[in-house]
């Protein structure tokens, strides 16, 4: 049995490296989803165009506004007069913020009154728009607290003013830099695709080259044709694992602070649920065109309900109960850890465990029917 599947694996991997091709695909691709990734899955957000609409034009509004240009959070790209070139800055795309400050800013604030200023914002990406509304009002705040110890030491009563010292730390991801989050992500995500296609594909090309049949009168039995048929595609998928994971470290400088062999286990165990569904693929496939939108049809929910870009807390309570049959839920989590908090199976077991079931049950139900078809 085993010299049966050994031959199997050999010819498999035999196949792969002899198309120029599949080679770009299996080695190429995944690098350049990398690179891309790591410079375009980048949510900080520094130096937001913005306009200017400063009807005051005073010591205070210019003082204020110096606050903000020199921030790294906003960069003055234009200056305004009017109310309608205001409306036109928005609506042309010209700048994400527009800061206004009418008449009288600086005579109220020295008068003890309140001084208005306003804030508009583009909010055709409400994400965006809630953080940069965040700087601006951090900003201001601190131009508030400074006003007011000016005012107290000027009244000689700065022993008598109160304030609050905030020392904030972040664990795992120190200087919350967004790219350390989404990059393991993006490995996982790679790794399914990956393996997804590479199993249902080249097992539904054997049907339509013909050489099925010919794999189905020979002596192999079922379980050598599948184990021969998937080894070669979980090897190359622990590869591709190895290579993107050291671009991520060398060049983007992603903190790996758990265990390599750790990472490629939980791979190995996340792999019997994508090579399982690919065999799956492959029993309801006629045609690659057909395994190919099959394999499309079962990654976008997969990848939307894994928690990838979207925090899962955050979904209806009815799709976060679907969630949990989705392992793409549980390998997020596992690599981000290993990732990020350096963690091993002592705290992701509970994430490994429901993995390990679901891959059982989906790898041995595609060979049940697998073998159903071939017999």
């Amino acid at each position: 049995m085993f010299e049966r599947a050994v031959a199997i694996l050999i010819k498999e991997f035999k196949q792969i490296f002899r198309d120029p091709r599949m080679k770009t695909i299996i080695f190429v691709t995944p690098l350049i989803q990398i690179m891309l990734f790591g410079y375009s899955a980048n949510k900080d957000i520094t130096y937001v165009p913005m306009a200017i609409y400063d009807k005051d034009n005073t010591v205070e509004s210019r003082d204020l506004l110096r606050k903000f240009t020199s921030s790294k959070y906003f960069v003055p790209q234009r200056y305004i007069f009017d109310d309608q070139e205001q409306n036109y800055v928005l609506n042309k795309g010209l700048a994400s913020t527009v800061i206004r400050i009418d008449r009288g800013f600086g005579r109220n604030l020295n008068a003890g009154k309140q001084a208005d200023i306003q804030m508009s914002y583009d909010g055709t990406d409400s994400n965006t728009a809630m953080i940069v509304m965040g700087y601006a009002n951090t900003i201001i705040s601190s131009y508030q607290e400074e006003l007011l110890k000016n005012k107290a030491q000027a009244a000689g009563l700065i022993n008598t003013v109160s304030s609050i010292d905030l020392r904030d730390r972040a664990w795992f991801n120190g200087n919350l830099i967004s790219r350390n989050y989404y990059l393991p992500g993006v490995i996982a995500i790679i790794v399914t695709m990956m393996s997804l296609l590479l199993s249902a594909m080249a097992i539904v090309k054997e049907k339509e080259i013909g050489t099925m049949e010919q794999l189905t009168v020979s002596p192999l039995r079922p379980l050598e044709l599948i184990v021969g048929k998937l080894l070669p595609f979980a090897a190359i998928a622990l590869i591709q694992v190895t290579l993107v994971t050291a671009l991520g470290v060398v060049w983007f400088h992603i903190p790996l602070r758990g265990n390599l062999f750790f990472l490629l286990f939980s791979t190995c165990i996340y792999l019997f649920t994508t090579l399982g569904i690919g065999l799956f693929i492959s029993t309801i496939s006629s045609t690659q065109q057909e395994a190919n939108m099959s394999v499309f049809l079962f990654y976008m929910p997969t990848m939307l309900l894994s928690g990838f870009a979207y925090p899962i807390s955050n979904m209806p309570q009815v799709i976060q109960w679907f969630t949990f049959i989705n392992p793409m839920r549980y390998f997020m989590v596992i690599i981000r850890s290993i990732f990020l908090k350096g963690v091993g199976i002592e705290v992701l077991w509970p994430q490994l465990l429901p993995l390990l079931v679901i891959g059982i049950v989906v790898i041995t139900l595609s060979s049940l029917r697998f073998r159903k078809r071939l017999n």
